[in-house]
């Protein structure tokens, strides 16, 4: 038996395809242990995840993502656009298109520029600051200290914790962020980002990933929330630019609701034999 795969990039946060769209390939039991055994970088093909694309009811597609440690993510800024890359290639939709996620039914509108480069502009939906839909225990917006670092959270798809600083680049993020991201505050446990204002709508940011449990080149809805969170508290304007590990993304905030603009690339096909 041999699995088909597509493995794409947005902005270095890399991801496994496997297509559903005509039959279930992985049965919906086995999708987690397979994302623990193929998402490893030395002993398997190496991703931040698999997508897996299907038929939907409510959209033109279906997008389900399952993490390293086996966990299902309700959703992925860089694994959209990587996906919504691969179903337009494969004529499953135009560029305007709706794409499925566990976190609701997301517009996309997708683009080759005259370079033959891809980018994909995609409704992020609403920015939620309140506590009980993050989720994070209490009321009201989420700012709290801990360990001595003063963080906000919100949800753009996935919970996301912020903490800016002023020095980035020589931060320990590995040894910081697991405090918050394991956190009692969180009880589906957050992502966590720190984020260096470095322009007046310039943020730098690195993200340390729930289910990943390390830091990936980039993360869109963790790029999203530490745009949302800088707009919030006046240290952005309404149009974001963000810088991550792996490249830039655009974030667009607009009466509470976010877009992201940003790359998608294509780099193997392969097939796993069983």
């Amino acid at each position: 038996m041999e699995i088909f795969f597509t493995k794409l990039q947005g902005n270095g946060n890399d991801f496994i395809l496997i297509d559903e769209m005509e039959e279930n390939i992985i049965p919906d039991s086995m999708k987690g242990q397979f994302s623990g055994l193929y998402c490893d970088r030395r002993y398997g093909i190496g991703a931040d995840g698999i997508l897996f694309i299907s038929a939907s009811e409510d959209a033109d597609v279906r997008m389900r993502l399952f993490q390293p440690d086996g966990s299902e993510a309700e959703m992925c800024g860089n694994g959209i656009r990587c996906l919504a890359k691969y179903a337009l290639d494969m004529k499953y939709v135009k560029e305007n298109c709706t794409i499925e996620t566990e976190s609701g039914v997301l517009s996309v509108d997708m683009e080759y520029d005259a370079e033959g480069e891809f980018s994909a502009t995609i409704d992020m939906g609403k920015i939620i600051f309140e506590r009980e839909e993050i989720p994070a225990a209490g009321k009201g917006k989420y700012c709290e200290e801990i360990d001595g670092m003063a963080v906000y959270a919100v949800n753009t798809g996935v919970p996301h914790a912020v903490v800016f600083t002023e020095d980035l680049e020589s931060l320990p993020l590995c040894e910081r962020a697991p405090q918050i991201r394991h956190h009692d505050s969180f009880p589906k446990g957050v992502n966590v980002n720190f984020v260096e204002i470095t322009g007046d709508d310039e943020i730098v940011i690195r993200t340390f990933e729930r289910g990943v449990e390390d830091e990936t080149f980039s993360c869109g809805t963790g790029s999203t929330a530490s745009a949302a969170v800088a707009n919030y508290l006046g240290k952005t304007g309404d149009i974001v630019n963000v810088t991550t590990k792996g490249g830039p993304l655009t974030i667009y905030i607009t009466e509470g609701r976010a877009t992201m603009k940003g790359p998608a690339v294509t780099v193997f096909k392969g097939s796993i034999s069983f």
